[in-house]
């Protein structure tokens, strides 16, 4: 891993040499976004086959802030997401999606795409999650196993970013310094060799050292539909450095009109920390999809007329 980054970190100003850097012609700030609701119901009345009544929704915000200057770059995108799903055969409100994710990088160019870069990247959840099982009894039970900010991650990094538009990036970081913070009452009690979310018992927090590169790149494969592709990927240096967290996003989006779509999200995840499997969230259905800068634009006209 350390050799292969480190012949990364001799290519690539090779690669770069003796390119232009072009005139400032962007546009100094550009900010787009979208809120949608996403809804899922399924119900059945005397339906021999068999079924259960369910319904779920799931708000989402995708937001990006993108700045520009005399080739300096600074690039936001901000993501929440939260989900529920009832059936009528549980006690509970159960999670379909739960995201929160901030992620920030600031580039100086030194050629037409690559910039020399830092950035920051966090992420948490809104509410608390839970296992699910049954007593002896046969009622269902609920287990918490995290929560808001238990885990948290904050990752600080400094690279190379290549951008060939806010559709389409990679950045590189050789050294990203990663801290995994929890509430220690998840790990007060574990034992000698377990963690929580790689956290050592009555630890609250975990340093890492390693290497991060992230991607992006939206494409329209279709007339109207349009795919997503986030990848994040992560090694320690520090231990177990062949062990890398893998993170990947796709989201389809099919539009039908302005306000209706229908989205797919596919997300797998893969940290031996968390677990030694890996995770997979699937989510499908109907979206109202608003443009947040529409709305902002709207609201902004009705307090004139107010």
């Amino acid at each position: 891993m350390k050799k292969t980054i480190l012949l990364l970190l001799t290519l690539i100003p090779v690669f770069v040499t003796g390119q232009e850097t072009p005139q400032d012609s962007i546009p100094k700030w550009k900010k787009s976004g979208t809120i949608s609701l996403l809804i899922n119901q399924a119900a059945f009345s005397n339906w021999t086959s068999g079924g259960e009544n369910n319904v779920a929704a799931t708000l989402a915000i995708n937001y990006d802030i993108n700045y520009y200057k005399k080739g300096w770059s600074w690039d936001t995108k901000i993501i929440g997401a939260y989900g529920v799903n009832k059936s009528a055969n549980s006690s509970y409100y159960k999670k379909t999606d739960d995201r929160i994710e901030i992620n920030s990088l600031l580039g100086k160019k030194f050629n037409k795409e690559w910039s020399y870069s830092s950035f920051l990247n966090f992420k948490t959840q809104f509410g608390s999650g839970y296992n699910y099982g049954t007593d002896e009894n046969n009622e269902e039970t609920r287990t918490l196993t995290s929560q808001f900010f238990s885990p948290a991650y904050l990752q600080l990094g400094i690279g190379l970013y290549w951008k060939k538009s806010n559709d389409l990036w990679v950045n590189i970081a050789p050294f990203t310094g990663q801290l995994t913070m929890v509430n220690n009452k998840f790990t007060r009690n574990l034992k000698d060799e377990e963690t929580f979310f790689g956290v050592d018992r009555g630890n609250s927090a975990r340093f890492e050292l390693g290497a991060s590169l992230k991607a992006f790149y939206k494409i329209e494969v279709l007339e109207n539909v349009t795919l997503e592709h986030y990848l994040s990927l992560y090694s320690d240096y520090l231990e177990k450095a062949k062990n890398i967290d893998i993170d990947y996003t796709l989201k389809a989006v099919m539009k039908i009109n302005d306000y209706l779509s229908t989205n797919l999200v596919i997300q797998t995840v893969y940290d031996d920390d968390a677990i030694k499997r890996v995770q997979l969230r699937e989510i499908f259905g109907l979206g109202l999809t608003a443009d947040l800068n529409k709305v902002y634009s709207k609201l902004s006209g009705y307090k004139k007329l107010l």
